[in-house]
């Protein structure tokens, strides 16, 4: 069960509550400002949620954003990984040049050495004789025994013929030493920095390939994170869409409350207006008898409406306050205020209400209950010992519309209207009942 599921419930559940009246509370104009609240709440509720779209979008973008870098970033790794393996193929033919030139080289080596050999024989045995001979005192002996002077000159180019014979094979000899060492050292010297770049040339490739696996992976993470931020924004549109659904529907629903108020306005005048007529023909019938019968009339008295949302539910004296008295010579505790008169009283409503029971008491004998909503706040007002009820279980009614007569039902002793007030619902204990004069001016 996603976010979406839990909001679609929520706001489902708060419309369905919303759209009836709580039990004993008939829906009035509080209703349609209700209807509004919820409206207004489920368009901020929509405003958030575009809010919240537009983050996604960003988000959404960002994240191409850093794609393409990453593409940028990797075809960059690409051509320098392409580089490398070009370079570390060069590096590998200089190599097996470098092999062969060393094989050739081997082979060159050999024939020196070979060289080499015969000379140091050749030395080796020239050693061997001068020393057999006596060194240098043997090419003395030689021109000393000279016949002839053009023989001593033959003698004398005959040893320095030797003596630079020798002296030449001593030179080739340390030349071609030198000659092979050095090539020796040159060409492993190359070898081995050939083989030493081709070494940091695979480092360098592995850790090409190495950075380019690590923004692979990273690309496949922010496509993984693009697809995420692609479905949470379908479904913040998806219930975005939903609000607006409900938005609409609760904007129809205000219409018809209106429609509804205003229809049941229409039928509350018609309903005063055919009380009053009622009323006044009761009056016409009442004085007729009295004058036909030759008695003495009753006057119908006349309830005045006061301004402001309370009005004195009858005409008349108090006769007892809120609050203690006695009765019979015993002290009780009275909850509501007596009004008495007499003649034919008409008893009105306090305040715009619904009737919430109109029925018969053994104690407030005919009784009417009027529940009232006025700033947010539920009040009950109660009408006891009438001599008749003219309204019926859940009509409306206004402020000063007539609901019967004053009378002297159930447990009373003289015609009079008991009127109780509650900060709240009606209880048996009266725990929130009030001094009707906190609100009533009488």
């Amino acid at each position: 069960m996603n976010r979406k599921y839990f909001l679609s419930i929520a706001i489902a559940a708060t419309l369905t509550i919303g759209s009836f009246p709580a039990m004993g509370t008939p829906a009035n104009a509080t209703s349609v400002q209700e209807l509004k609240k919820k409206q207004d709440e489920v368009s901020s509720k929509k405003d958030k949620l575009n809010g919240e779209i537009d983050k996604k979008n960003s988000e959404i973008n960002a994240n191409i954003n850093k794609q393409k870098d990453i593409k940028a970033q990797i075809a960059e790794f690409d051509a320098k990984i392409k580089d490398t393996e070009s370079k570390i193929s060069a590096k590998a033919k200089e190599i097996d040049e470098t092999t062969a030139e060393i094989e050739k080289l081997k082979e060159e080596i050999k024939a020196l050495e070979e060289k080499i050999k015969e000379r140091d024989a050749l030395l080796k045995e020239r050693a061997r004789a001068i020393q057999e001979k006596g060194g240098s005192a043997n090419y003395l002996d030689v021109l000393l025994g000279a016949e002839s002077f053009g023989d001593f000159i033959n003698r004398i180019t005959a040893v320095n013929t030797i003596v630079s014979a020798d002296k030449k094979i001593m030179d080739e000899q340390k030349r071609d030493q030198e000659e092979l060492e050095k090539k020796k050292k040159d060409v492993e010297s190359k070898l081995a920095q050939l083989e030493n770049d081709k070494a940091s040339l695979e480092t360098l490739k592995k850790n090409l390939n190495s950075e380019k696996a690590q923004k692979a992976e990273l690309f496949k993470q922010l496509e993984k994170q693009q697809a995420s931020l692609e479905v949470e924004k379908a479904d913040l549109e998806q219930e975005s869409n939903e609000l607006a659904k409900m938005e609409q529907q609760i904007g129809g629903e205000i219409q018809a409350e209106q429609a509804r108020l205003a229809e049941l306005a229409r039928q509350r005048e018609l309903e005063k207006k055919r009380q009053a007529e009622a009323a006044a023909a009761a009056a016409a019938k009442q004085a007729a008898s009295n004058n036909s019968g030759g008695g003495s009339s009753t006057p119908t008295v006349t309830t005045p409406v006061s301004s402001g949302t309370w009005t004195a539910p009858a005409h008349g004296r108090i006769t007892t306050e809120f609050g203690w008295d006695t009765l019979n010579g015993k002290p009780r505790y009275h909850y509501g205020t007596d009004i008495a008169s007499g003649g034919t009283v008409p008893i009105v409503a306090a305040a715009d209400g619904y009737v919430i029971k109109s029925h018969y008491s053994s104690s407030y004998g005919n009784v009417v209950y009027i529940t009232h909503s006025i700033n947010g706040q539920t009040f009950t007002t109660v009408y006891a010992h009438m001599s008749s009820s003219s309204v019926s279980t859940g009509q409306p009614v206004d402020k000063g519309q007539q609901i019967g007569y004053m009378g002297n039902t159930g447990y009373s002793f003289g015609q009079h209207l008991h009127f109780e007030l509650y900060e709240g619902s009606w209880n048996a204990s009266h725990s929130n009942a009030v001094n009707p004069r906190k609100y009533v001016n009488f």
